[in-house]
């Protein structure tokens, strides 16, 4: 099941605000979360705010990298499937 999720950290920038980022690598510091990779679930865990409760972090931080990296998976297992059919279909 670990494989078909994401983690996600808090980092925060030179100003003092705070973003989620994608960690690909399971490696950077810090409390994580793990995420489905779909549109619906990261939308969802937006509007219930549930990067804030489970990183335990203050404020309204930045989630779209978080976005970012959801659509690009997506679209890049989209183009996949495509040419899979694509291949499939000529003989």
């Amino acid at each position: 099941m670990a494989n078909e999720l994401f983690r996600v950290v808090a980092v925060i920038d030179g100003n003092g605000q705070c973003a989620v980022t994608v960690d690909t690598t399971a490696s950077l510091p810090g409390r994580g979360a793990w995420l489905h990779p779909d549109r619906q679930c990261v939308q969802v865990a937006i509007q219930r705010r549930a990067f804030v409760r489970a990183l335990r972090i203050a404020g309204s931080p930045d989630t779209s990298a978080v976005v970012e990296f959801v659509e690009e998976l997506s679209a890049s297992t989209a183009r996949s499937e495509e040419q899979v059919a694509k291949n499939m279909s000529t003989p």
